[in-house]
């Protein structure tokens, strides 16, 4: 009987084809860029020791520096009432009824600085968040002021506290600590008052046995200790402006937004921070 023989290298080519396994690269949950920065006056805005500013004086710097720090899972404060941050996914997070959005802040169980969640289909198609924000609810949607705007003013001089009045005939001041030397005005802000409007949650700080402790809500915000999806979010809780349900399938942008304007000795303003935005059906 006549034997083939086979060359050893083809041999060795064959047992690579078959062991080798084709591995799909898998989709990055995290957001995909950070389209804008847009933090009310606080005690971390410009400060280079603890929030890393590094003097950023233009719109388009301060969005470089959010996006940054939350590459690196830095914080990025929002500032006092109002102050927000606006996120796109690569792809769209799709609303499957479970939780869909992964939003990480640095509350702890004395210090919860609720930030609402606001979420927006990319309809137009064009790439920018130019289309309908709805908010997702939380458990304080029934005390929940809608319509809020809220107008602050360049203060005098870098170590004054600044001013602010709102659209309810409200107003008060974001105060100064004295562990931030730096000027609370957002620098890239040129003008001498800025107006922000969203949605006002209700005042979250007591005092308790001579401190002030930003107390948590049962659940639905960012940087807010609950013990309920403390960090979990679901397109199915959006609702319209008029607090009306609304059915997305899916999202392409988020914001969050500062959503209480209370403030505390020593603790100053109440000002939601955020460390990372991701899409959580990728993780689930």
């Amino acid at each position: 009987m006549k034997i083939h023989t086979i060359p050893l290298a083809l041999l060795l080519l064959a047992a690579c084809n078959i062991d080798r396994t084709e591995t799909a690269e898998l989709p990055d949950p995290d957001f995909a860029a950070v389209l804008e920065y847009t933090p009310a006056p606080g005690q971390y805005v410009n400060d280079a020791r603890e929030a890393g500013f590094g003097g950023e004086h233009t719109p388009e710097a301060a969005r470089a520096y959010a996006e940054r720090r939350l590459r690196a899972r830095r914080y990025v404060s929002l500032g006092a009432w109002g102050g927000s941050l606006v996120a796109a996914f690569a792809q769209p997070v799709r609303n499957d009824g479970g939780y869909n959005l992964l939003i990480e802040g640095n509350s702890f169980a004395t210090s919860s600085e609720p930030g609402i969640v606001w979420v927006m289909r990319d309809g137009n198609g064009n790439g920018k968040p130019d289309d309908t924000w709805y908010e997702l609810k939380g458990s304080e949607e029934a005390n929940a002021v809608r319509g809020y705007e809220v107008t602050y003013y360049r203060p005098a001089a870098d170590s004054d506290p600044v001013a602010w009045s709102d659209n309810r005939g409200g107003s008060g001041t974001v105060d100064r600590t004295k562990e931030h030397p730096q000027s609370y005005w957002p620098a890239w802000i040129e003008g001498d008052s800025c107006t922000l409007g969203g949605t006002l949650l209700p005042k979250n700080v007591e005092p308790s046995d001579d401190r002030w402790i930003p107390q948590p809500f049962a659940w639905g915000y960012a940087d807010n200790y609950a013990s309920e999806g403390r960090n979990l979010f679901r397109i199915g809780d959006a609702v319209d402006a008029q607090g009306e349900p609304v059915s997305l399938p899916s999202i392409d942008f988020v914001k969050i937004q500062t959503g209480v304007q209370d403030k505390g000795l020593q603790i100053g303003e109440v000002s939601t921070e955020i460390t990372a935005i991701r899409n959580y059906n990728l993780l689930k």
